[in-house]
């Protein structure tokens, strides 16, 4: 199915890895000229490289900028003062317990994973709304409404992604413009992978090991599987289409089940 998405320009955060390199190639599938972005330099100009080659007739670009850092962020406005999308994908998380999340951690992924994202759907909104079409989208996670306690500071933050989200999406009335999130469940990035590959004897196949780890950790996965980056990817390529504009300020879940379904 075609996106309907050539030569538009996307920023995505954090796109070197994991879902926001899913979400990079999918785009630049669809013929999107992506701008990729990442702390590291030469990380970025490497997955510059490799989606030229793959997608030779799109022109993905390094945006390479910590985006926490205010200064960087502007130098970035300044380079791409402009884009059709917004991928809101940049955030932390780690496993910790309430009682050893003190205020300078709290600081820590309040700036990272709500105010860089936020800067940045600030600066690049009244062009969307100027232009009649954009696309912004914040990346959170089912922990944003199902918190599993592992991660008091994580799920703080990805639940006001979404109230964030719909507070802009109130801005963009009667146009093109969208804000949407989409919150996947488990998924299989190349930490995961590690992890998963770690905790289990070396010559046991991965797609034993995935499902040893669910039965015992996920039970509640419907799926019994990690969910795959390009799967997400794919997702967020259709959102960002113009078939997606009847989605405005929605929680898009792709859980996996995970989530019960409340009436």
């Amino acid at each position: 199915m075609d996106m309907g998405l050539r030569n538009k320009t996307a920023l995505v955060t954090g796109s070197t890895k994991g879902i926001g390199k899913a979400i990079a190639i999918e785009l630049a599938r669809e013929g999107v000229n992506v701008l990729v972005n990442g702390r590291n330099p030469e990380e970025v100009e490497r997955t510059v490289n490799e989606l030229k080659s793959e997608f030779p007739s799109t022109s993905p670009q390094n945006a390479a900028a910590d985006i926490v850092d205010m200064q960087q962020r502007n130098a970035l406005f300044a380079k791409y003062p402009s884009v059709d999308i917004l991928v809101n994908n940049t955030g932390i998380y780690e496993i910790m317990s309430y009682e050893d999340v003190d205020d300078e951690v709290w600081d820590k992924y309040f700036r990272t994973n709500v105010l860089a994202a936020n800067g940045l759907s600030k600066f690049y909104l009244p062009t969307m709304l100027k232009n009649n079409f954009g696309r912004i989208i914040f990346i959170a996670s089912e922990e944003a409404i199902m918190p599993s306690g592992q991660m008091p500071q994580y799920c703080m933050t990805k639940s006001m992604l979404l109230s964030l989200s719909k507070s802009i999406s109130k801005l963009t009335i009667g146009t093109e413009v969208t804000s949407n999130t989409i919150m996947p469940g488990p998924t299989l990035s190349e930490n995961v992978y590690q992890i998963i590959n770690r905790l289990f004897p070396d010559d046991m196949a991965f797609s034993e090991k995935e499902k040893k780890f669910m039965s015992a950790n996920l039970p509640q996965s419907e799926i019994q599987r990690f969910i795959k980056p390009f799967e997400i990817g794919r997702l967020a390529a259709f959102v960002c289409s113009p078939y997606a504009s009847a989605f405005k300020g929605s929680p898009i879940r792709m859980d996996g089940g995970m989530v019960p379904t409340i009436f």
